[in-house]
């Protein structure tokens, strides 16, 4: 590759120049501080939080729409399976989010210390 075609590379949206490697005595200004631990852990337990949040909303959402196609409120049928189809997505979400979290956690477990 040439100059310009890695300058140009390195000007596409979305991409970030690699930081150089540190050396080992730099590397410990990284720990985080006990508040900035708890806002991970607090981000953390959000994003699952919203992920159930999401689905009790979709969910709802589908009941409504069923509801409303069942006493012949609803003019247009087709929201009725957008909605399922939102609802489903919603809780292959927050299975993989749990997979995930689980495979994590049993990564952890097998570590020594």
């Amino acid at each position: 590759m040439d100059t310009q075609n890695i300058q140009s590379i390195g000007q596409l949206k979305g991409f970030e120049p690699i930081e150089p490697i540190r050396p080992w005595n730099s590397l410990q200004d990284i720990h985080k501080t006990d508040k900035e631990e708890n806002e991970a852990v607090a981000s953390f337990t959000n994003i699952f939080k919203d992920a159930v949040s999401q689905v009790y909303e979709m969910q709802a959402d589908v009941e409504e729409k069923q509801y409303l196609l069942s006493t012949g409120q609803l003019d247009d049928a087709h929201t009725l399976p957008i909605a399922e189809a939102k609802a489903a997505l919603s809780v292959s979400v927050l299975i993989g989010l749990r997979n995930k979290a689980v495979e994590a956690y049993n990564e952890f477990m097998k570590m020594n210390v």
